[in-house]
């Protein structure tokens, strides 16, 4: 009996990175376009992302409804969890964002990416190379060099964005641990925290924004522009919460946010482009540089990970077909070396 062949997955690891890239920058340009008083000055951030989320557990809730996706058992305090921690890291960057300088909230962005490593040492105990070290440093010094400016901070937003820095870091790290403890798919994931965050979000969201702007959502007027706008970020969001949970399932929290970075670089491209945003020499070398940081960490990734995946010979791998005992080959059930294999390696959605 042959063992059963995996499926190749729907969505190829390039797709699911040019999904996120793609998304991601699509649904900040729509923000901008929506909360810029320029534009139609939507100042409700966080019930805007409980908007998302409500749209987001919509197509789960279809999805399931009509078979195309299957339903596996998380344990609901975990669920609830996650979701708090979740909701802790938006208000938490909404916070840290009206709090302190811009600045200061591009450097707590770039921080993310150290803690997140240091996060995954300490919980799952990952070793990281000397080259992806490196490269790590390259990334975070280009970004910082094209993004920070000013930087101003107060005690208030220095903790709001270690509370923002922290709850990422470990939603994103537990989105990976709970697809691998429970093998479920990335978008099944999503579609079982969405509704909770959904529903959290929009009776919280109102007094956050409010705190933080001054205006009740039910004094603002909802033109027909603004309209489109909130749906275009609500769709677009969808394929963005899709694509972070495919990408963090196949590689790591780490990868994430290092590769993560090429969404700045466009941002700032088309920032240039759409909205005469100022493009120094400074920022253009700031992004050659993260761009370069990019190309060597993916280099020794896929480095580290072929060394990893070499398996040394043996007496036990060089013996001829008649020696290996009949059960591990006629079965179909993989032998230990191979059983290993398959713990060890990326968990596809």
């Amino acid at each position: 009996m042959e063992p059963a062949e995996k499926k190749p997955p729907v969505v190829s690891d390039l797709g699911a990175w040019g999904m996120n890239v793609v998304s991601s920058v699509g649904l900040i340009m729509a923000n901008k376009q929506l909360m810029s008083s320029a534009g139609y000055a939507f100042s409700f951030a966080t019930t805007l992302t409980g908007f998302h989320f409500t749209v987001t557990a919509l197509v789960g809730w279809i999805s399931k409804a009509t078979g195309y996706s299957a339903s596996k058992h998380v344990p609901l305090w975990e669920l609830v969890w996650f979701s708090l921690v979740a909701n802790a890291s938006i208000t938490g960057m909404n916070l840290s964002l009206m709090l302190n300088s811009v600045g200061f909230y591009q450097i707590s962005k770039l921080s993310m990416i150290p803690v997140v490593c240091l996060m995954e040492w300490v919980l799952n105990s990952k070793h990281y190379t000397t080259k992806v070290i490196s490269a790590v440093v390259v990334v975070a010094a280009g970004v910082g060099i094209c993004t920070v400016t000013d930087v101003e901070v107060n005690a208030k937003g220095f903790i709001c964005a270690c509370v923002a820095v922290f709850c990422t870091s470990l939603q994103q790290i537990t989105i990976g641990s709970f697809q691998k403890k429970y093998n479920i798919g990335s978008f099944e994931l999503l579609s079982k925290t969405a509704p909770i965050q959904a529903v959290s979000l929009i009776i919280l969201g109102p007094f956050v924004d409010y705190y933080l702007n001054g205006r009740w959502l039910l004094n603002y007027s909802f033109s027909t522009g603004a309209t489109f706008f909130i749906l275009l970020s609500c769709s677009l969001a969808v394929f963005c919460n899709m694509s972070q949970y495919l990408c963090i399932g196949r590689f790591s929290a780490t990868s994430f946010q290092v590769l993560g970075h090429m969404k700045t670089v466009c941002v700032l491209i088309l920032g240039w482009v759409l909205f005469d945003s100022a493009l120094t020499i400074k920022n253009i070398l700031g992004m050659l540089l993260a761009i370069m940081g990019m190309v060597v960490y993916s280099w020794a990734m896929e480095s580290e990970k072929k060394a990893t995946s070499a398996i040394p010979r043996n007496k036990s791998d060089m013996l001829d077909g008649e020696d290996v005992p009949l059960k591990s080959r006629t079965s179909g059930i993989p032998l230990s070396s191979e059983l290993d294999d398959l713990e060890e390696g990326p968990m596809k959605s």
